[in-house]
């Protein structure tokens, strides 16, 4: 067969993304930190933007939002500018006489006495020192020779978060070359260190290294930690009693004492996860008996088109065709930009407001309240699709008048009732929440008199769904909340 090459017409119908289409899709992803990231960014990227400073906030938009246009000199309309609205931060003047110049090249901080107030040098460490770095500090200090400090870095290195020994003590002496005698002496070296109760293998150890760091490594508490951990966790302090031949409240009292003087995990205290704080995208607040959605612009930049830019294109003073075509690729892609930023608050605001039209029961009375939602029920709403109402409940908080909520959180599976209207899972889990808190602890409610105090309510809800329901509120079981009558 031979092979031969010809043209041949095809129709066909796909799926085209322009850039601009993407850069929409992007920022209407981003959350509100992202998003004054990439205001700046893009600032710094396209000349053609720039921040307004003359921008006065309309009071009467609730989106806080306007969209301007310019007239050029032949009376055509220049590309809309769509400018985001916040109240502009006025500095005060700098008085450049408190800066004069007084260094003195004979100057010595040994000569000086401080003030009380003064900062610390320690209060300008950009990081927090880990549990590594402390343990290795406390090692700088010690009267361990050469080879033994290198034990111990091996040893510090393999402590977890928790500050527990993740290896055991043959592979110490297997990396090291060292014997055992050497290696346990050096254990106990760092298990002597701060913080109390590093360096053991588990909770158990952790907390007897605490009990003899306090002169108590023969104290009922100890004998409680060392052999009878699991009844511990339990509070079955009848076993224990009889197991240690003690009174129970002689091991009541050990047992606050352990749980309120100790610490299960010693490392923590040293952990630098870094702590990500909620910023709400919306705000919704109740003004004379109606609600009133506002959208956190606090601090983002009011863009528009540079006006320099602009005063170019009208004169056609640039008779260079390149530079020409630059200035207005950058003026077409800044105005897509405004226009992209304009869209994503007006969609977020949209949004928001389909959400308070179907959950008004929940934002006047609380989670109990929280009525069945999905995402096509509010895409239907708003006329938008399913994917872009997905994109808009990510990664985005409204701070309400019954706290601060992700936007997905009003979207909930409904389950049915025997009678009426069917009943979101998160108002179940809330109803759960509330009756374990007003339980009686000396007689807390197990999952299966949940369920049936559920049923009661014509809420119908199976026994392992509750316990499903219990864990995802990080509530312990029924063993484990019972409080023991003194």
């Amino acid at each position: 067969m031979a092979l031969e090459l010809k043209q041949q017409m095809k129709l066909s119908q796909k799926l085209v993304m322009t850039p601009q289409l993407r850069q929409a899709i992007k920022l209407l992803q981003l959350n509100r930190l992202e998003l004054s990231d990439a205001l700046q960014a893009e600032m710094e990227q396209n000349p053609a933007l720039e921040e307004d400073f003359e921008y006065q906030e309309l009071h009467e938009n609730p989106i806080s939002l306007s969209t301007t246009t310019e007239s050029g000199q032949n009376g055509a309309e220049s590309p809309v500018t769509s400018e985001l609205s916040v109240a502009s931060d006025t500095l005060p003047d700098t008085n450049w006489e408190d800066y004069a110049n007084t260094f003195d090249s004979n100057f010595s901080f040994s000569r000086e006495t401080p003030a009380a107030d003064a900062p610390s040098q320690f209060d300008f460490i950009s990081e927090k020192p880990g549990l590594l770095a402390h343990v290795r500090w406390q090692l700088a200090h010690s009267d361990l020779d050469a080879g033994e400090k290198e034990i111990a870095m091996f040893i510090a290195g393999n402590l977890n978060r928790y500050g527990f020994l993740e290896i055991e003590l043959d592979e110490i002496l297997t990396q090291t070359g060292c014997d055992r005698d050497e290696a346990e002496y050096v254990l106990e070296v760092i298990q002597d260190m701060d913080p109390s109760g590093i360096g053991a293998r588990d909770v158990s150890e952790s907390l007897v290294l605490q009990l003899e760091r306090l002169g108590m490594g023969d104290s009922l508490a100890a004998e409680i930690v060392r052999h009878h951990l699991d009844h511990l966790q339990t509070r079955n302090y009848k076993i224990m009693a009889r197991a240690l031949g003690c009174r129970k409240p002689e091991i009541m009292r050990a047992v606050d004492f352990i749980t309120s003087e100790l610490t299960p995990y010693p490392g923590l205290a040293y952990n630098q996860e870094a702590v990500n704080y909620v910023v709400p995208d919306v705000y919704v607040r109740k003004i004379d008996g109606e609600f009133v959605i506002y959208l956190n612009e606090d601090d983002l930049p009011k863009l528009k088109l540079s006006s320099v830019y602009l005063e170019l294109l009208r004169d056609e003073q640039v008779k260079d065709k390149g530079a020409n075509a630059y200035i207005k690729d950058k003026v077409r892609n800044a105005e897509w930009f405004i226009k992209s930023i304009y869209q994503r608050q007006r969609t977020i605001y949209r949004t928001m407001e389909s959400i308070l039209h179907f959950q008004r029961d929940f934002f006047e009375r609380g989670a109990k309240y929280l009525r069945p939602l999905i995402l096509r029920d509010v895409a239907e709403d708003i006329g938008m699709h399913e994917s872009t109402i997905s994109r808009v409940t990510s990664n985005k908080y409204v701070d309400c008048p019954q706290g601060i909520f992700e936007l997905k959180y009003f979207f909930s599976t409904a389950l049915s009732r025997g009678h009426g209207e069917d009943v979101a899972a998160e108002s179940i889990r809330e109803r759960l929440r509330v009756m374990i808190q007003e339980e009686d602890p000396y007689k807390p409610l197990s999952d299966n008199a949940l369920s049936k105090m559920l049923a009661e309510r014509d809420i119908q809800v199976a026994r392992r769904t509750v316990a499903k329901y219990r864990e995802q509120l990080k509530i312990l079981p029924v063993k484990h909340r019972r409080k023991p009558r003194r």
